[in-house]
């Protein structure tokens, strides 16, 4: 099943070509990676995903949505996580759980379910009250994620969520997106950090606002003859270089 259709999705900045007439198919349940050096398209392509940017031009289905007629419908079927912490430090866990509940029309007595079930799971139940920008980075960079998750959305889009962490954090971050996943919710991280790019079902590689290369990671790696990521994108990123001289 299709979660996510684009059809020659662009995005222009005046004389800038920020994404570039991308076609893409991603499927139910699938970690699907945009990889990518800064400026490569990668966070323009997920917010016009969003809702949260129009397209100059092209076309996009999310959950069979169309992304201009239905973006209101849209942002009810997805959760967001920006790249930049995206909770409000000086407010309690408790009430960043509150809020982002609000956000999302939950009634109250639901919400008062999430908040006990997000303090159980995130092991939380002695930080509630207290503000969020005394929590443990990792900590918070989890409850970022169940804010995005409080009205359970069938497609996560995580653009560069580990982005300041250290290794440990990032890894017990990826077991939740892999747990995800198995709960049938499709999940778009984008990245550039290269071992994460591997944790993917399946990646693509964007440079200049394009896709270059779209596989699975083992798959990238078999065809071009590389033992990592890294390799792969290395070698691609010189070939592009090399034929646009």
């Amino acid at each position: 099943m299709i979660s996510v259709k684009t059809t020659q999705l662009t995005k222009k900045f005046g004389s800038f070509t920020a994404v570039d007439a991308v076609d893409l198919e991603v499927y139910k349940g699938e970690i699907f990676g945009f990889l990518g050096a800064n400026g490569a398209g990668k966070s323009t392509m997920i917010r016009m995903l969003c809702g949260l940017l129009m397209p100059s031009s092209g076309e996009a289905l999310i959950d069979g949505l169309d992304i201009y007629k239905e973006s209101e419908l849209i942002k009810k079927r997805i959760g967001y996580m920006s790249q930049k912490f995206s909770l409000y430090n000086d407010l309690t866990v408790a009430e960043n759980i509150e809020f982002y509940g609000g956000v999302y029309s939950l009634d109250k007595k639901l919400i008062r379910s999430k908040k006990e079930e997000i303090a159980v799971s995130l092991n939380l139940k002695e930080e509630m009250k207290r503000l969020t920008r005394d929590v443990p980075v990792g900590l918070k960079q989890r409850l970022a994620l169940a804010c995005a998750m409080l009205h359970d959305p069938k497609i996560i889009f995580l653009d560069e969520p580990t982005s300041g962490v250290d290794p440990k954090v990032r890894k017990d971050f990826w077991n939740i997106i892999y747990d995800l996943s198995e709960h049938g919710k499709t999940v778009f991280v984008t990245t550039h950090f290269m071992e994460e790019a591997e944790y993917c079902h399946r990646l693509s590689i964007m440079q200049d606002g394009r896709i270059i290369a779209l596989d699975s990671p083992e798959n990238m790696k078999a065809i071009h003859n590389e033992k990592t990521i890294q390799d792969v994108f290395i070698k691609l990123i010189k070939r592009q270089n090399n034929d646009e001289i």
